[in-house]
């Protein structure tokens, strides 16, 4: 450690908000000092589903697959790279560090910034010519980009994992970070009025050592954390040009992210693997001499190197996305590797992992098997996750992960404890320093998402990449809503509900249901009047669609109109069962009649209407048809 700290302070120039170099003591100091320990609460391993892969992508036409199983990427494979259900948008650079970032301006202008170091200072002595630092990218156009600035302060050319964004107050910052830490120094930067030149506020020593980071949703406290040793540092960064250490806390932390009101730190022990939740409503709350209080931890079965914790809200109820860095480390076993999990804080004082995002090459037998691939002999590469993110912390549907050597994944999560794999990017590979000159792919960064389905993140050895998934294999990202109160009923149809829909098809055209089962879904109208619903096939096809709604009609039948009405306007309507009319010998329109009154109306196949059990069958599925009836 002092050895660090040395090479650490000769590299140092004077700072820029001092202008002077601090003593070597003062350093020491900062890395030695005190600092307050909260009182440890008893690690758990609460029950978890089983560790599978999640179902692989089905590639559509046009992609590039992986030839094995999934997440393997052979020696040769991916030379001019491989993709599933993704295609460029852009590449820029020739290097990438660990995190990606995409921030609008109050000037409207768009801009990415990404380091460019998987480790300083071994990058700086490549001749090829590439800037190092942050780099700052106009997005403006993003099939485009325009390299606009590039951030050169030592913490930029040095920030390892450290790099944050404040959304809030545009805030760009960084703590100094590795070979093994370094000293705390902190810099930070202000994007809000022109992010393609985000101007310097400070360089202040004011963290004990650097790796990670954290920042409070608020964008006035900055967390610098240490990783190989017990030390978070709170930074007050309210005045981005006079920074202050509010508190030190005796904390082991590689990566923290914070809940929106800044009162929990949701901390991955590198050392341990767990989760630690921790209480930092003092802290936030600016209290002199503030607290913190340990509220739970957490590991779980595959844990290898814990990174990062992101508290997510899924229907109001909190959870956790957690990933894991590169492979055993702390069982001693090369081949359990730690992946990513969704993580159940309901109860936050007993957590539990709901489920895993998890690739086929992670399995112990497969990662065994793949062992000799390019860059899978490395324990800083291989194929292992690094960093995940998420488009919302509120209702996301989709988590994409940097896979190192198995490049960016993406999951679709709409249902948390069934994720699936549903599109990849694999850069072509090139033989460069970074990846050992093993032609494997590096990618170690945090994923930024941009509208039109765009994913940005970085591969260390060939630098910016902008990528957009496929339409067709988005999750459908409507907040649940209600139906037109007006709809015709054509032959195949009821609004926007049509016959021989599948599902995803199905809520392409219309808001998410209000209520799903197996075997249906089903929709209220606006008005608050009915509702509309359709029944699926065992093909998951819309196989008959019925509605109550009372604007919802033909020929001035709609629900609640008389059946005198109905025999007037369909004089040729016969009786197929039970309170069952249909218009006439070949329409496909169905009335549910009782007590002299439509009730419902439906529209369904020829071929479900020479099925009379199959016809109750989709009746009951949507919901118009009681079981007594059958």
């Amino acid at each position: 450690m002092l050895a660090a700290l040395v090479v650490g302070v000769l590299a140092l120039p004077p700072l820029s908000a001092s202008g002077q170099l601090p003593l070597l003591n003062d350093l020491l100091a900062l890395g030695q000092g005190g600092g307050q320990a909260p009182s440890e609460t008893p690690t758990q391993q609460n029950a978890e589903p089983p560790l599978t892969a999640s179902p692989r992508a089905r590639c559509l036409r046009g992609s590039h697959p992986e030839p094995g199983i999934q997440g393997r990427v052979p020696a040769g494979s991916a030379r001019n790279g491989l993709d599933c259900n993704v295609s460029l948008v852009a590449h820029h650079g020739q290097s990438g560090g660990f995190k990606v970032f995409r921030y609008v301006d109050t000037a409207g202008h768009v801009c990415a910034f990404y380091d460019t170091a998987l480790l300083f200072p071994t990058n700086a002595l490549r001749l090829s010519g590439e800037s190092h630092g942050v780099a700052v990218l106009d997005m403006s156009n993003p099939a485009h980009p325009v390299q606009t600035d590039t951030l050169t302060e030592e913490p930029m050319l040095s920030p390892h994992e450290s790099l944050n964004l404040n959304p809030k107050r545009g805030l760009l910052a960084a703590v100094l970070g590795n070979p093994s830490t370094y000293p705390g120094l902190v810099s930070i930067y202000d994007a809000h009025a022109d992010c393609r030149h985000p101007k310097l506020q400070s360089s202040a020593l004011v963290a004990r050592l650097g790796h990670e980071s954290g920042f409070s949703a608020d964008g006035n406290t900055f967390y610098a954390t240490s990783t190989a040793t017990k030390g978070i540092t709170a930074v007050d960064v309210s005045d981005p040009r006079h920074p202050t250490a509010v508190w030190h806390g005796n904390v082991l932390s590689h990566g923290m992210t914070l809940s929106q009101d800044g009162n929990r730190a949701y901390i991955a022990n590198p050392t341990d693997g767990y989760m630690l939740i921790l209480d930092t409503s003092e802290i936030q709350a600016r209290k002199p001499n503030p607290q913190t209080h340990e509220v739970s931890r957490l590991t779980w079965r595959s844990a290898s190197i814990p990174q990062n914790a992101i508290p997510i809200r899924v229907h109001g109820k909190p959870y956790v996305l957690e990933f894991d860095e590169y492979t055993a480390g702390l069982r001693g076993d090369n081949d359990a590797v730690g992946a990513a999990r969704i993580i159940d804080i309901s109860d936050e004082s007993t957590p539990r992992v709901v489920s895993n995002l998890r690739l086929q090459v992670n399995q112990p037998k497969e990662h065994n098997e793949a062992s000799r691939d390019p860059g899978a002999d490395s324990p800083v590469q291989g194929y292992a996750a690094h960093y995940c993110n998420v488009p919302t912390r509120v209702d996301p549907k989709v988590v994409a992960c940097s896979f190192i050597a198995s490049g960016l994944r993406v999951f679709d999560i709409s249902r948390l404890t069934r994720p699936k794999e549903i599109a990849y990017y694999v850069a072509p590979t090139r033989e460069k320093p970074e990846n050992g000159y093993k032609a494997s792919d590096f990618a170690m960064s945090k994923p930024a998402f941009a509208p039109g389905r765009q994913i940005w993140y970085s591969d260390g050895p060939t630098g910016f990449y902008a990528v957009r998934v496929a339409k067709s294999v988005w999750p459908n990202s409507h907040r649940r809503g209600c139906l037109a109160r007006r709809a015709p009923i054509g032959p195949r149809n009821i609004g926007r509900v049509r016959l021989g829909l599948r599902r995803r098809a199905l809520l392409r055209r219309v808001p998410a249901p209000r209520r799903r089962t197996k075997h249906s879904y089903r929709w209220c109208v606006k008005g608050g009047r009915g509702t509309v619903s359709a029944a699926f096939n065992n093909h998951g096809r819309v196989a008959l669609v019925a509605t109550t709604a009372p604007r919802h009609g033909n020929r001035r039948v709609h629900p609640g109109s008389s059946t005198r009405a109905l025999r007037r306007a369909y004089p040729r309507h016969r009786a197929v069962g039970r309170a069952i009319v249909r218009a006439n010998p070949r329409s496909p329109r169905l009335f549910g009649v009782r007590h002299r009154k439509v009730r419902y109306v439906a529209v369904t196949s020829r071929r479900s209407l020479a099925r009379p059990k199959t016809l109750r069958k989709y009746l009951r599925y949507a919901g118009v048809l009681a079981k007594r009836r059958q």
